[in-house]
């Protein structure tokens, strides 16, 4: 089971760019579709990218298409988000997750959360 824990969130201003990482310690990275979602106070969580093991396909909503792109790294077992051009509907705590066959989140594959906002 992947062991999963998201950094690099914090304040930026709108029209700035952030670069949020999820990294796993328990080594099944690449066994794994892997997505980013978000949830921001008082929403439902969102889902907001999503990248196949070999990292060669990539889905994402039409909210942030063409200002979010999602990228791996399987040999560092490290999930990347760009977020370009922030708004402040961006502001959220970002998690990443391993996904199943079924492409929903894997039970117990959430990492803590790293937040994002997004305000002048």
């Amino acid at each position: 089971q992947v062991q999963l824990a998201e950094s690099g969130g914090g304040l930026v201003q709108p029209g700035d760019s952030l670069t949020l990482s999820c990294v796993d310690s328990a080594g099944p990275f690449s066994s794994y579709n892997i997505a980013w979602f978000r949830k921001a106070p008082g929403k439902e969580r969102e889902f907001v990218a999503a990248t196949t093991r070999n990292g060669e396909n990539a889905y994402y909503p039409r909210s942030v298409m063409g200002r979010f792109a999602i990228s791996r790294d399987n040999a560092k077992n490290t999930l990347v988000l760009q977020i370009n051009n922030a708004q402040p509907e961006d502001t959220a705590i970002y998690y990443c997750t391993a996904l199943t066959e079924d492409w929903v989140p894997l039970e117990g594959s959430w990492g803590q959360g790293t937040q994002v906002t997004v305000s002048s």
